[in-house]
């Protein structure tokens, strides 16, 4: 199975077109199964911004396009319309081996993001009924800081409760967006991958447009960076050899 990570595309005043039709033409050869965009899709949550942003995801070839809201989604109202534009399911069972999960942590108005008490019970109910799956978690906000982005304050104001959540379900993948800044953090069984900005001119870390492909064969997961119109590597590389990919 293969699985395309996009996100943080701000379709709007940031938005860089060229850049969207590489990814699509890079996306489309991919034949990826699932495309998951873990947030952020428009710029100001704008309805003429959602209108194109919904036009333009229909260029992808896939099976299922699995969008989740940023907080650049929901300024200006931009909540009420997200579910018209884009409908999604909060659990996925993307085969017979891997189920893909979604929890929102995007409020009205607000960059800081947060899961809240109820949704993060409803998360251990739920990844408890998978017990002989790959499990992966997709959200927007990340739940670990990650370098070069400056201050802590974006991560989920209630990192620590969802954290010990997902350690405690054995969730085996959580997919995160928001900073725009690729990385990964192991912890075991667990892996936190953070995704770029795929289309977005904000980028930081790489200064290159990214996205992630996830790529999972006999319950084995594997996490690779995809530089826009540029290399494929795995995500790892970027921690590794932390330094090199900061002089490039």
């Amino acid at each position: 199975m293969i699985i395309v990570q996009l996100s943080d595309l701000h379709v709007g005043s940031q938005f860089l077109q060229e850049k969207f039709e590489t990814v699509v033409e890079e996306v489309n050869q991919l034949q990826a199964d699932v495309i998951v965009i873990t947030g952020d899709l428009t710029n100001e949550g704008l309805m003429k911004e959602y209108e194109n942003c919904k036009t333009l995801l229909n260029k992808f070839k896939t099976k299922k396009i699995i969008s989740i809201s940023g907080n650049h989604d929901y300024r200006n109202t931009g909540y009420l319309l997200f579910k018209k534009f884009f409908p999604f399911e909060t659990v996925n069972e993307l085969d017979e081996d891997v189920v893909l999960v979604t929890l929102g942590t995007s409020r009205p108005d607000r960059n800081v993001g947060e899961v809240g008490y109820r949704q993060n019970l409803w998360l251990e109910r739920t990844m408890k009924k998978y017990q002989n799956k790959v499990k992966i978690l997709a959200m927007h906000h990340h739940l670990v800081a990650i370098p070069d982005t400056g201050s802590d304050q974006l991560t989920v104001v209630d990192a620590g409760d969802v954290l010990r959540t997902i350690l405690d379900t054995s969730v085996d993948l959580v997919l995160c967006g928001h900073k725009h800044r690729p990385w990964a953090w192991n912890f075991g069984k667990l892996m936190v991958v953070n995704a770029g900005t795929a289309t977005s001119e904000r980028v930081r870390g790489l200064f290159e447009n990214t996205y992630n492909i996830i790529t999972i064969v006999d319950k084995q997961v594997k996490v690779d960076l995809k530089i826009v119109g540029g290399k494929r590597v795995p995500i790892d590389d970027i921690v590794n050899n932390y330094s090199q990919f900061g002089d490039d």
